[in-house]
């Protein structure tokens, strides 16, 4: 008999040229292709208790085990769910958002979501929830042969229904400066005003109004929702530092209030991770983050770090950052 890895598997086609993100969905054993290759039944569950395939859902399979990442296993969970949902179900709001590659904080990931284009029959099982609205034809995309919604509206669904500091990370997410196919401020209201009674639009107007394409984290994006809670000014995002006498760059810094002369930096250790160069180690980035913020401080600028277990209660940084403003 043929081993389980030379079935033939039913995965969706390869992202046509012309999709809004290209993004491979993982291979998937289906059961009827297993029992089709002369598996049976009780074979198949001789397989799933030793570990040579791990259920995604019922009736479909990966090889080895399910992958350690969240992200990645939602993925997975995409993909056999559409498998056996109607061929006008939409991938939409967190789905979507895993799909377009958007940053996610504090989102449930347990079902799959997808819109269908119907008047009713909305649902919320265990491992699928079916949102019914009206979809124009517009803000649906393909990735990877698969409909979904397209980014803003992914993001004004999400903006509508999930709280507010966890949609402004998927909104400065959709709008950030880097971003290939950055979604603009403006296609982000349109889609709100669109439908203006749907419910919890007045949230996602907020969501939209506080968002902001220079936050280029998790970390940052909550950063200025702690900040703007905590009823701190509001900071120069990604401000430029450059020496008074010379004009030298010294640092670009996450957040900073200039007539204060105070600047704010979260520190996440991925982003360390980020700034290395090819044969660098951790020690030399920490180094040279050391030299730049005694040059901040040499400009007469008050440095104040945070990090992730700060964002949880951030009144003890706010009270910092309050202690070191002032006035030139």
């Amino acid at each position: 008999m043929c081993e389980v890895g030379e079935i033939v598997r039913s995965g969706p086609p390869a992202a046509p040229a012309g999709d809004a993100a290209e993004v491979e969905l993982p291979d998937l054993t289906l059961r009827p292709h297993l029992l089709g290759a002369g598996f049976s039944d009780d074979e198949l569950r001789r397989l799933v208790r030793t570990g040579r395939l791990t259920p995604v859902r019922r009736g479909a399979y990966v090889q080895g085990d399910l992958p350690d990442d969240l992200l990645a296993r939602h993925t997975l969970q995409i993909a056999a769910a559409m498998r056996e949902l109607a061929g006008d179900a939409v991938v939409s709001h967190i789905s979507a958002a895993v799909l377009h590659g958007l940053r996610i904080w504090g989102v449930p990931l347990g079902r799959v979501h997808v819109t269908r284009r119907r008047a009713g029959g909305g649902r919320r099982g265990a491992l699928v929830h079916v949102h019914v609205a009206a979809l124009d034809p517009a803000e649906i995309t393909m990735i990877a042969g698969l409909p979904v919604t397209s980014p803003a509206r992914t993001v004004a669904d999400l903006a509508r229904m999930v709280p507010f500091e966890q949609a402004v990370v998927v909104a400065d997410s959709a709008l950030f400066y880097q971003r290939p196919d950055r979604v603009e401020l403006g296609d982000l209201v349109d889609v709100l005003e669109a439908v203006p009674r749907r419910p919890g639009t007045r949230a996602a107007r907020r969501v939209i109004e506080f968002s902001n394409g220079l936050s280029e984290s998790v970390g940052e994006s909550r950063s200025r929702v702690a900040i703007a809670a905590a009823g701190l000014p509001i900071p120069v995002l990604q401000w430029e530092v450059r020496a008074s006498a010379t004009g030298r760059f010294i640092g670009r810094v996450d957040v900073g209030w200039p007539e204060l002369r105070t600047v704010g930096e979260f520190d996440g250790l991925v982003k360390y991770g980020r700034t290395l160069r090819p044969g660098q180690d951790i020690a030399e980035v920490l180094v040279e983050e050391k030299l730049r913020e005694d040059a901040l401080r040499d400009e007469d600028l008050a440095v104040v770090r945070w990090i992730w277990s700060d964002l949880a209660n951030f009144a003890p940084t706010a009270s910092r950052l309050r202690s070191r403003f002032r006035r030139i």
